[in-house]
């Protein structure tokens, strides 16, 4: 289902067409007895007349109250999503709005329960493969303004990621260059699309520089356990990888802890990086790629404020920058430094 590019008439065309407050204009929609009825049959006509399709924010800034507004995550356990929603919630809390987060991991039927939430906030910013784009187009809609984050494009809709390419790319480069020709790749790339294009990139780097990449990724969670079982299977067995790509830091903090125990020393047996840049990567000297999460989350509350609002403004699509933080995981350094 596309969406359709088209602009919606705002509460304050109504008024302005009428000759009334947006106050007014809202009462009369509520059927409230404060409006006299030949105002009400005017404001209703150009209701019908612009295809006016009041939200529960004209309400509330037309009668002084705070609207509410929704995130929908992949999951809500992990330094990276806590982040995120860290910024997103400061700006929200700025701006005066309340905020319901729904997290659709281990739900029965997220889209039902996205939809449902769709009904019961005035925006919503969806994120990441939580559910299919169908479902976003079925929100966007309806006309409750909705922006995407870290996930591709839906329709007409403003669309805010991070850089998973070059970064990758840079990541590959420099372990190249330390020597490493067998890499092993950890973390499912179907289940993030972040992670869809980190893998691409990867691959598309080694090949690029005359390697053959793996074959195909170690699938697995994107938590520390997970890493940890993944790497184990991985070092134990005959044709140990000379270095291990992380998707995220939680799965290479898990693979840090797998080497340890299987007496691999690191990077001299084995180089391990990450993807992040959480607090705990920096105290682990592992090398690996900083994205602000926070101003992912901060963009996206910014923005699905100006829709809210009743922004016209062209889609945005916005790929916040990333860099690479090269630690002492991947191999002999002076001080820590940025690529």
């Amino acid at each position: 289902m596309a969406v359709q590019d088209r602009r919606q008439a705002t509460i304050y065309e109504v008024a302005q067409r009428v000759g009334v407050s947006i106050a007014t204009v809202s009462r009369a929609l509520r059927g409230t007895d404060y409006v006299a009825p030949e105002t009400r049959r005017r404001v209703l006509a150009a209701v019908e007349e612009l295809q006016f399709r009041p939200s529960r924010l004209g309400q509330s800034l037309a009668e002084g109250r705070h609207a509410a507004n929704g995130i929908v995550f992949p999951d809500l356990s992990g330094p990276y999503y806590s982040e995120v929603v860290l910024g997103y919630e400061e700006v929200a809390a700025e701006l005066g709005n309340s905020v319901l987060i729904l997290a659709t991991h281990g739900r029965p039927d997220p889209a039902r329960k996205v939809l449902e939430l769709a009904r019961r906030v005035d925006g919503m910013v969806v994120m990441g493969r939580t559910v299919a784009d169908g479902i976003v187009a079925q929100v966007a809609e309806t006309g409750v303004p909705t922006v995407l984050l870290a996930r591709a494009a839906v329709g007409a809709l403003d669309t805010i990621t991070a850089d998973n390419d070059s970064s990758a790319r840079r990541l590959v480069e420099h372990l190249l260059g330390h020597g490493y020709r067998r890499f092993g790749y950890l973390g499912d790339p179907d289940s993030s699309p972040d992670v869809t294009d980190r893998y691409a990139a990867f691959r598309a780097a080694l090949a690029d520089a005359g390697h053959t990449p793996p074959r195909t990724p170690v699938r697995c969670a994107f938590d520390v356990d997970a890493g940890h079982r993944a790497a184990r299977r991985v070092l134990a067995g005959p044709s140990r990888p000379e270095a291990l790509v992380c998707a995220n830091d939680e799965v290479a903090l898990g693979a840090l802890a797998a080497a340890a125990e299987l007496g691999l020393t690191v990077p001299g047996d084995v180089a391990i990086t990450g993807w992040d840049d959480v607090m705990a990567a920096r105290y682990a000297g592992l090398t690996t790629v900083h994205q602000p999460m926070r101003k992912l989350g901060a963009t996206a509350a910014r923005w699905l404020q100006d829709r809210m609002a009743g922004s016209q403004a062209a889609v945005r699509r916005e790929v916040l920058p990333t860099r690479l933080v090269v630690r002492s995981s991947c191999g002999p350094h002076g001080a820590e430094t940025e690529v």
